[in-house]
Order: structure tokens, then sequence, then C-alpha cells
């Protein structure tokens, strides 16, 4: 067995070793309390006979013409992801139906029931792992409660253990948000959310993370890890990420398109200075470095057509596509190209990503954010 093989076949080891505890119904869900509003995440409306009640009064035929894709009331669903504002175009609801919409939500009465089923699709189940010492150890977090993508999440998972049996790293994966929690990372210098949609951590969950980050972990985040048309975490999406999902292309949605390599970056040494791929482009509602982020690379909009739905112009000028940024001690990365399972196989995208677990997961730089 040759070297490589030898350590692909430990990641594998130690991802199949990741066992998660069963752990008692969440309680602490971000959204549990909330009043119903146009604003709450469209699963939460649609678990409540009440509140479908309402808004099908107010609208059916609009209501109907929501797409199907939208209706799901068991996570993973994009009804995770979107709210009654937010597809209030899709569904054809006027603006000022809107306002009468949210003031009878309001008058909703939160029950028990509503509680339980919104919380049904967090997790407090804790893995464990038998991490190794001397190397280091990467958790590849795959919690999905929105936009599911399984073959982009697939083709994303064999990269990065195809990586660590390079690096001899150490990997192991999960899908429990219950590894969110200090005893677990402490175990690891960086963590890999791969193409996570949904809102997926509980309030202690959030808190455990958000303060590993804070005092020196690492954070690489992944395409739809930052795609969610609405997002219900500020911290994640306005300080972490550091810019809010905007749209993508949709005529068509994948296009071939330039990508342009900042040449003063510390990563910029493991790609070109410029190359061409096909994917889903996305664009952001503000641009990254007005949050401290440190540009990596930008995408040339002269090379694809920035078009979304009902043409939508989604022409940022200035258009990041993967940065980096101190968050407190910690370092985060982040790249939003990785729709087509087929970009994870490029070889100028696979270095990109390599180079930036190295530099994310650097041992010498915990508890500082160096670059």
């Amino acid at each position: 067995m040759t070297r490589r093989s030898t350590m692909l076949a430990a990641a594998l080891a130690l991802t199949l070793a990741a066992v998660p505890a069963m752990a008692a119904p969440v309680v602490d869900c971000p959204l549990r309390e909330s009043p119903f509003s146009i604003d709450s995440p469209l699963i939460d409306v649609l678990l409540s006979p009440a509140a479908t009640d309402v808004v099908r009064r107010l609208g059916p035929d609009r209501f109907t013409r929501l797409p199907a894709s939208f209706a799901g009331t068991t996570a993973p669903s994009f009804a995770a992801i979107v709210s009654l504002r937010n597809a209030s175009g899709l569904g054809g609801i006027e603006p000022d139906k809107l306002t009468a919409l949210d003031r009878e939500l309001r008058a909703i009465p939160v029950t028990e029931d509503d509680k339980r089923a919104r919380c049904a699709r967090y997790d407090n189940d804790v893995p464990r792992f038998n991490m190794p010492v001397g190397k280091p150890r990467l958790l590849l977090f795959e919690k999905i409660n929105g936009f599911e993508d399984t073959p982009s999440v697939e083709a994303a998972h064999a990269a990065f253990l195809e990586m660590a049996g390079r690096q001899g790293w150490a990997i192991v994966s999960t899908t429990s948000g219950g590894a969110m929690n200090p005893a677990i990372l402490r175990q690891f210098d960086a963590v890999i959310w791969n193409n996570v949609s949904g809102d997926v951590l509980t309030l202690a969950q959030r808190s455990a993370f958000k303060n590993w980050i804070e005092k020196g972990g690492a954070f690489i985040g992944i395409h739809g890890s930052a795609g969610d048309p609405v997002t219900f975490w500020d911290w994640y999406a306005d300080t972490l990420i550091g810019a809010r999902f905007l749209a993508h292309p949709m005529a068509p949605q994948f296009q071939q398109a330039r990508i342009a390599t900042e040449p003063h970056h510390p990563l910029s040494t493991a790609v070109p200075a410029e190359w061409v791929m096909n994917d889903e482009w996305y664009s952001f509602r503000t641009n990254p470095r007005s949050s401290g982020a440190q540009v990596l690379a930008t995408l040339d909009e002269r090379t694809y057509s920035p078009v979304g739905h009902s043409k939508v112009d989604l022409r940022m000028g200035d258009h990041p596509i993967a940065w980096t940024k101190c968050i407190g001690k910690g370092r985060m990365f982040y790249s939003a190209i990785g729709h087509r399972p087929e970009t994870y196989s490029a070889p100028n995208y696979v270095h990109m990503l390599e180079a930036a677990v190295a530099w994310a997961a650097d041992r010498r730089k915990q508890g500082s954010c160096k670059r």
C-alpha cells in the first residue's frame, strides 16, 4: 500500500469512527419563542396549522403559486432558508398584502407544539472522536437543514479526504450539530463547513462555536455555507462570513467566467494569476472587504452574464469570490465556488482549497491571526 493510500484509509477510518451519542430533544433552538411573522422561516409557518390557515386565507392562489420545493416541512427543506417576505415575489404576494399578513401572523399564539416543531430540525447528538496527536486535525461539518445539494456535498467530502491523505491531516466528518461544543471543538485545529445550508446550531452550539473561533480556532466555508437567501444568525453572516448572499445567475445558472487572483494575498502563490471555470456564481449584498476581509480572488463580470431571477442585475463591480479574515484570534476562509461537483476535481480550485486549509489549520498560528 502506498503512503497516499495508507493516509486516505486512515482518514476514512477516522470518519467512520465518529459515532454520535444520542441526546435529549433540543429546547434552545434560536427561534423557539419568536412570534410568527413574514420574516419567520417559511418552514415554521408551514409547520403550524394556524399560521398556514392565515396565509391561505389572505392569499390562497398566491400561496399555491410558490414552487413545490418551498413546501417541505421536514429538514432538509428549502423552506428553512426563505421567509414569506423573501418568497413574496415568487408567490406573487403584493407588498401591501404583506403588512396585513404580518399583523395576523403575529397575533397567533406560539404553542408548545409549535416550539417542539421548530426545534425538531436541530440536535444535541455529540459525536465521539478518537483524534491522533502530532498532526493537523480537521472536522468536516455537514449538517444541512436547508438546500441539500448531495452531489456537491459528496464531491467536496471526497476532495477533502484526498487532501488529508496527501498532506497527512487527520480528518473526521459529522452531520451532528452537537459537535459544536467546547469539549469537541478543542480537539480540532479547523472546522470545514461543507455546503452547510439552513440554520443548524442551537443557541448553546452557536456560543461554543463563536467562542472557539474568536479564541484561535479556524473556519473554512465552502459555497452553499454562505448561499442561503435568508440567514437567521447575524454573527455568522455579518461577522464570520462578512457578506450576505444576494442571488446567482439564472440565464443560464452555470456559466464560464474568469477568476483573477489578488497578487498580494498570502495564498495567491497556490493558484495562477487568472483562470477560467464553469460554476454557479454568487453575488453578495455587500462587499466582504467592508467587513475587513482580505480578498484572494475576484470574478471578472465582463466574462459572464450576472443576471438573476426576474432579470435582476447581480453586478457588484468589485466582485470577491474567495477571501480570508481574522475573527478575534481566529481565522476564516470562505470560497463561493463549488456548486458543480466537477469543481472539486479542478486542479486550480483544489490547490486553492488545499492551501486554504493548510493556512487555517497551521498550529503555529493558533491563538493569533497572523497572515
